[in-house]
């Protein structure tokens, strides 16, 4: 991903308190002829924008004049989601045309559409997609509560999904966990 696109060329930045059409239109006013659009619906009031980064910067000031709390440039190696990435999604489709994907034995959320998916071409596609595409969180989270999930568990580093998932729902129980104890921990809680 990082020969996508020169550090230094892109960027991303986090607008607080922008809904996802506060956000879009934002991007679309900052671009100028560049690429700067919504990258992630993470949750109520966060969403994250990618671009070039004189782009990013634009919107990051057109966010404050409109009054949003505050817009954080993110710490990122690359601007994710975004057709800058096109590089890395070529890539991602040649190394995925080489794996054979079996069907999921319960339905993929693909954050890309936020819809269920099982078809293995169809996860494929949707894979490479998500690399250049918006990340729709706070949609497949509801999505996922349509589908009767009541339950969301994160595993790796951080709590970040978690956080947002009872942002965007009370309802939905979500836990993440960091480390071999936590998920040892976790499964014997199941028994």
């Amino acid at each position: 991903m990082q020969e996508a696109v020169p550090v230094g060329v892109g960027a991303m930045a986090a607008l607080i308190g922008a809904d996802i059409q506060a956000a879009k239109e934002i991007a679309e006013a900052a671009a100028q002829g560049e690429v700067c659009v919504a990258a992630n619906d993470n949750a109520p009031g966060q969403v994250v924008i990618s671009g070039h980064v004189a782009a990013v910067d634009r919107a990051i000031a057109l966010a404050a004049e409109r009054g949003f709390k505050r817009s954080i440039k993110l710490p990122v190696s690359a601007p994710f989601h975004c057709s800058l990435m096109q590089p890395a999604a070529d890539v991602m489709r040649r190394a995925l045309d080489e794996v054979h994907i079996r069907p999921p034995v319960v339905p993929l959320i693909a954050n890309v559409t936020a819809q269920a998916v099982s078809d293995p071409a169809a996860i494929i596609d949707l894979l490479v997609k998500q690399v250049t595409g918006s990340v729709r969180w706070r949609e497949s989270v509801l999505t996922m509560k349509e589908l009767g999930v009541t339950q969301l568990v994160e595993c790796g580093a951080g709590k970040a999904l978690a956080n947002m998932a009872k942002r965007i729902d009370k309802e939905i129980v979500a836990v993440s966990l960091l480390t071999p104890e936590d998920i040892e921990a976790f499964l014997k809680g199941l028994s």
